[in-house]
């Protein structure tokens, strides 16, 4: 049992690329993928979960198809980056707080010599967002909103700034998160428009996948990549595979990206 956050510690197996049997904190350790960022913008691991047919959610939510495991490593991922990523949409049905808001893995942040707390980006085009959003109400978050709208949000408590973009300008929006704000290593959680809108552009550099072992059917709603317009398909490299009672976590990277495994 983990006393400080109140669970037991899922243990994985690790079937590639060597066995073994570890945690989800135990894993992510060797991750150091600010190392690995390509000049002008940051590093860009997407983390993302799905049902054995493909969808990326339930009836508009992550929960029923996520699991003990799924969010330990979840979690785990948050305390290698420098920021966390999240469209508006899944923002507001979500409702994320405080992006590590446990001390334990603040102190493994500060450890490997990150901020203690990820600078949270939002992307949001239009600046619909209620001001009402625990992310938004949390004095100890670092929120960036990504938006081509000129009016700021009232009544958050949150320390917001503003990176003003032209609609549709992730490339742009990016390099001035490396130049302007000293982001070197990106976790993007979603949602699926998001990741579409990255992928077309070629901005991610690797996928970490959950395979959980249900079927969704005509209640899973889109899928990770929801009808990014391709004109060829984009290769992936599988850089480990670990299970858990049926579920499989995936790492790979993505097109081109073909670093060093430990990174």
């Amino acid at each position: 049992m983990n006393a400080a956050r109140n669970e037991p510690l899922v243990v994985l197996r690790r079937l590639l690329p060597d066995a073994g049997r570890l945690t989800a904190d135990e894993l992510v350790t060797t991750l150091r993928p600010w190392e690995s960022a390509p000049p002008g913008r940051p590093h860009i691991a997407l983390n993302m979960v799905h049902t054995g047919d493909g969808r990326a959610s339930v009836h508009g939510r992550t929960g029923p198809i996520s699991s003990l495991a799924d969010r330990q490593l979840f979690h785990a991922l948050r305390t290698r980056v420098d920021a966390v990523m999240v469209g508006a949409g899944t923002l507001r049905v979500e409702r994320y707080g405080r992006m590590v808001p446990d001390a334990a893995r603040r102190e493994q942040r500060a450890a490997a010599g990150l901020e203690p707390d990820p600078l949270a980006i939002v992307v949001s085009g239009s600046l619909d967002l209620p001001a009402d959003l625990p992310l938004l109400q949390d004095p100890f978050s670092r929120v960036l909103i990504v938006t081509s709208a000129e009016h700021d949000l009232d009544g958050v408590r949150a320390q917001v700034t503003y990176l003003r973009s032209e609609a549709g300008d992730l490339p742009g929006a990016l390099a001035r998160l490396r130049s302007e704000h000293g982001v070197r290593a990106i976790l993007c959680e979603g949602g699926p428009h998001l990741n579409a809108s990255l992928l077309v552009d070629g901005l991610i550099d690797e996928l970490f996948l959950t395979t959980v072992p249900v079927l969704a059917g005509a209640a899973g709603a889109l899928a990770i990549m929801d009808g990014a317009p391709l004109q060829a398909p984009v290769s992936l490299a599988l850089r480990w595979m670990l299970e858990y009672e049926g579920e499989l976590f995936a790492r790979y990277a993505v097109g081109n990206a073909r670093g060093d495994a430990s990174r």
